[in-house]
């Protein structure tokens, strides 16, 4: 989020006061299991630490600042911290298992979305948890990406808007596939998503939403 420091319970709170339709967040298993919540697979570029989150417990992760004094959040805490539909994303199989344990026990398939750039996650959070929506992410991709969602059973794609096609979002729709275009911080990407046509956007700035229905 450009607003606030990205993945903090700061943030997501910023993010419900806006009216976002959906808040995005990205899941990391600790190094004890726990299910935490920041974008890259180590603390560097957002917290006052260093190294990978899987070679952290949770207390020590928990004891970094992820800026303006904020502590990395766990999912449970997001979910009690704000009410806004979540889309999460999950970087492996292992994430989808841990993830799925909690969409189990806290009857999460109706408010949370799954999304991920592995099909084999995908397919997992699928397996594990009947009726669970998930999309699948792509940066690098070609028409062939419709086919890759279609075979893990995603009903929505989210796709790169740098290299997002008319020919890709129309082979989208017509398999009957959502198309939510990312990152969407800029009038010139805001009206690639309409010429596009596309289903929604993901940005780092709520108000843009002045104009556009968003994720964030």
């Amino acid at each position: 989020m450009g607003v606030e420091p990205e993945n903090t319970l700061r943030s997501f709170v910023a993010a419900q006061q806006a009216g976002l339709d959906v808040i995005e967040l990205d899941l990391h298993l600790s190094k004890d299991g726990a299910l935490v919540v920041m974008h890259d697979a180590e603390v560097d570029r957002t917290t006052d630490g260093t190294g990978p989150i899987a070679e952290k417990t949770l207390a020590e992760l928990r004891a970094l600042d992820a800026g303006r004094g904020e502590r990395v959040p766990v999912f449970e805490e997001v979910l009690d911290a704000v009410r806004t539909p979540l889309q999460a994303e999950i970087k492996d199989v292992t994430a989808a298992r841990a993830l799925a344990e909690v969409m189990r026990r806290r009857d999460l398939v109706s408010r949370v979305e799954v999304s991920s750039f592995h099909d084999e996650a995908v397919a997992e959070i699928a397996r594990l948890v009947p009726g669970v929506r998930t999309a699948l992410v792509a940066g690098r991709y070609g028409t062939d990406v419709v086919e890759r969602a279609k075979a893990v059973g995603a009903p929505t794609l989210c796709l790169d808007i740098r290299r997002l096609t008319l020919e890709i979002a129309e082979r989208a729709h017509a398999a009957g596939l959502r198309v939510i275009g990312w990152v969407v911080n800029t009038q010139d990407h805001l009206r690639l998503v309409r010429a596009l046509q596309l289903d929604g956007a993901t940005t780092d700035y709520p108000e843009i939403k002045r104009t556009a229905r968003f994720t964030a």
